[in-house]
């Protein structure tokens, strides 16, 4: 072998071995792309712009006390039937003066296994006077508040109210402020301009459950005007939480999505 000829070997190797070492760095750097979700899911607005959007876990006035994994915008996004099916219940409030506000819609499972995280970390409560006084954290799973799957990931669950129209504008949370007990009289608690449910949205407390005996007078009248309402159009209450409604038959009974709250998420013109 001619010393050119070993030369130009070396050189070779050298440009071989720098290649790999590239490939292998833009290999590690490449990250999945987030998946889409499935063409029948919908932006809310895009079938019913009248319905007030205030989505909790976009904000970090939540049990947690951040905003949660996987909410990039403030978005409801439903299948296209329970969509559908809200703006009939929108319309039989409207002849009312009333009208819907949604708390939350589709939930990723990365904003579930977000809430497992936090629910294992029993030294963060931060949020503990608001949504949970009477429950100690190390009982949110065996209690049922939270758990490793949520029926809101597949895409025909929400949670909702009832606002009187002309709705009243919602004061911001501001984190680090004084909390409120969730079953505290309306006008001591966090103000919002939904009815008054006996509760605030989110509250870990049997008060919560939509028919629970001690919710009397006006504040049982108005869970019954949002259940009555839901359920004359195929939605199932929880009865746990009276803001929580399934719509049935679901198109998607077993997936479980995790494509992130985002226009990017849906199909153009969703």
């Amino acid at each position: 072998m001619t010393r050119l000829s070993r030369a130009l070997r070396g050189v070779i190797t050298a440009v071989a071995a720098l290649l790999t070492v590239t490939a292998a760095s833009a290999t590690a750097r490449a990250t999945p792309a987030d998946p889409k979700a499935p063409k029948d899911f919908v932006a809310l607005s895009s079938v019913d712009p009248t319905i007030i959007q205030e989505m909790r876990y976009f904000t970090p006035h939540n049990f947690v006390g951040e905003r949660i994994d996987g909410y990039q915008q403030s978005l409801c996004i439903l299948t296209r039937p329970a969509a559908q099916a809200l703006h009939k219940a929108q319309e039989q409030l409207l002849r009312k003066g009333y009208s819907l506000k949604v708390y939350d819609c589709y939930r990723p499972q990365r904003a579930v296994d977000h809430f497992v995280r936090w629910a294992k970390d029993l030294d963060d409560q931060s949020m503990k006077g608001e949504f949970y006084p009477r429950v100690d954290k190390n009982r949110l799973f065996d209690d049922g508040y939270i758990a490793a799957k949520s029926g809101h990931s597949r895409g025909s669950t929400m949670d909702l109210t009832v606002v009187r129209l002309p709705a009243r504008p919602t004061h911001p949370y501001v984190p680090g402020q004084s909390l409120v007990p969730c079953y505290a009289p309306k006008d001591e608690r966090f103000p919002d301009n939904s009815l008054d449910m006996g509760t605030g949205f989110d509250c870990f407390d049997t008060l919560a459950h939509t028919l629970d005996p001690r919710i009397q007078g006006q504040q049982r009248a108005n869970r019954l005007l949002l259940k009555s309402t839901m359920e004359s159009l195929g939605f199932v209450n929880l009865a746990e939480e009276w803001w929580h409604y399934t719509y049935q038959p679901e198109p998607y009974p077993d997936s479980y999505f995790d494509f992130p709250v985002s226009r990017k998420s849906l199909t153009p013109g969703r």
